[in-house]
């Protein structure tokens, strides 16, 4: 008869391949969405630029990024499912409507999941990940006599494993209790899917040994039985268990940052790629002036003019960041959305040069237009979103350059395009059946000041502001006085 009282068998496989074992600091928590295993669901993609313009993770502004914005998670590993769903929106509408039913039920039986217990999962999850010593044998006699050597021998790791047991026995007992809520009875969209498996775990699994009172000090065989349930035999279940709350936590911060900002569920379409708005406006500005959008295949491109500041950047932003949370499955801030899932999103507004790559401000504004079109011609659904295109270079070459995108983008099916400028002179050079929709904003002048409504009108602006401006800064003044 052999006692064994061991670690891991081998302690260095644990960390191989590790960032431990490579030296960079890593959180304890590494929870992957569920939603988003490889290959198995088609998600919108963002590059690097678009991700910057709508600063999702990080602002270039000194503002806050829509991740922090909308972060309501309570675990460290919901924020990291939250993160990895902002980085890979859904493409498909199946998908995406799937969240929004979820996000409604959530809403309507909020305070039923308020007695989900998240503040025990990362007690448990360290107790799960921590390299502990176990008691890996089942002949009873060699388990009493293991367990009593690291009773008395090992108090540490046994104070520890007690303590990891009483919360996953915690954890499963008032998931229990949770379950059986009979208001929160048939969960809708992958919440459904999520609660079932939670379900079907604690009850098809060892997991349903997990005693209803709580274990004392005293009884540490049954403390020892159970720690070999959690570490050794359905060590997978338990974490899976952890995983699949991460994900409702997620789901839970989405519902409640839609409910906080009184944002609309969108209405996904089918068909021909369009988009339609009421009340939109961008999110991180207080008392925003809201406006309407509709493109469609007959107005497939947005014509955007109208004076510095009045409110075109801000526009396109709002668009933007409304396409984007809807394709999360997130509600949008607007009194009514709905718009057709596409499988690329561009946008094109704080573009830059790159000393280090030897980039012009132009060229860069060529290589963004460029993966628009190689997007085009791959055969995907496209959004596009561009803030005065050809700023670097010369008017003429600026004038040619944006005719000859934008007639070619108008002419793309299942495509829309959002292009601003201060070309007006564009407007007499397009065709009366150019699939072209034509807005702009303007500035109210008067003799004290400039006023800036941010509504949007039909039409072509040909407002000129930029000699006012300079007048109003004194700047024209300051460079008239004569220097000694």
């Amino acid at each position: 008869m052999t006692m064994r009282v061991s670690y891991f068998s081998n302690l260095k496989s644990l960390f191989r391949g590790s960032p431990i074992r490579r030296n960079t600091r890593v959180s304890r928590f590494h929870m992957q969405s569920l939603g988003f295993e490889e290959g198995k669901y088609e998600t919108l993609e963002l590059d690097e630029d678009t991700q910057k313009d709508l600063e999702i993770f990080q602002s270039q502004s000194g503002g806050t990024s829509l991740f922090k914005f909308y972060n309501r998670t309570v675990t460290h590993g919901g924020a990291q499912v939250l993160r990895h769903r902002m980085q890979n929106p859904f493409a498909e509408s199946d998908k995406i409507r799937h969240t929004q039913e979820s996000l409604k039920f959530i809403q309507q039986h909020r305070e039923e999941y308020r007695k989900i217990p998240f503040y025990i999962s990362s007690r448990v999850e360290r107790y799960e990940r921590d390299p502990l010593m176990f008691i890996t044998l089942k002949n009873p006699v060699s388990f009493v006599l293991g367990s009593l050597r690291l009773k008395i021998f090992d108090g540490y790791h046994y104070r520890r494993i007690h303590r990891g047991v009483q919360y996953t026995c915690l954890l499963v007992k008032t998931l229990r209790e949770f379950l059986a809520e009979e208001s929160i009875a048939s969960p809708k969209g992958e919440l459904g899917e999520l609660i079932a498996e939670i379900e079907e775990i604690i009850t098809d699994t060892d997991l349903n040994k997990v005693p209803k009172r709580e274990i004392g000090g005293g009884r540490f065989l049954r403390v020892l039985r159970l720690d070999q349930i959690f570490r050794i035999n359905n060590k997978e279940h338990v974490l899976r268990i952890l995983q699949l709350l991460y994900e409702i936590d997620a789901l839970l911060s989405m519902a409640d940052a839609t409910e906080k900002f009184a944002y609309v569920i969108p209405e996904l379409l089918e068909g021909e790629t369009e988009v339609r708005a009421e009340g939109l406006v961008y999110p991180q500005i207080t008392d925003a002036v809201a406006n309407d959008l509709s493109l469609n295949q007959k107005d497939r491109l947005l014509f955007l003019t109208g004076p510095n500041m009045a409110g075109k950047t801000t526009f396109l932003r709002a668009v933007a960041t409304a396409l984007y949370l809807g394709h999360l499955g997130m509600g949008v801030p607007a009194t009514k959305f709905a718009f057709t899932p596409v499988d690329r999103l561009f946008s094109s507004i704080t573009v830059s040069d790159n000393v280090h790559t030897g980039t012009s401000y132009f060229l860069a504004e060529v290589l963004r237009i460029k993966a628009v079109a190689k997007a085009i011609s791959d055969g995907f659904r496209v959004i596009a979103i561009m803030d005065e295109p050809f700023k670097g270079t010369n008017v003429k070459d600026a004038l040619e350059a944006s005719l000859a995108v934008m007639t070619r983008c108008e002419s793309k099916p299942n495509c829309l395009f959002l292009f601003s400028s201060h070309l007006i002179e564009l407007d007499e050079e397009f065709d009366s059946s150019n699939c072209i929709k034509k807005c702009y904003f303007e500035a109210h002048e008067s003799a004290a000041r400039l006023e800036f409504d941010y509504v949007l009108h039909d039409g072509v602006s040909s407002q000129r502001l930029g000699m006012r401006v300079l007048g109003d800064e004194g700047v024209l003044k300051l460079l008239d006085v004569e220097t000694a």
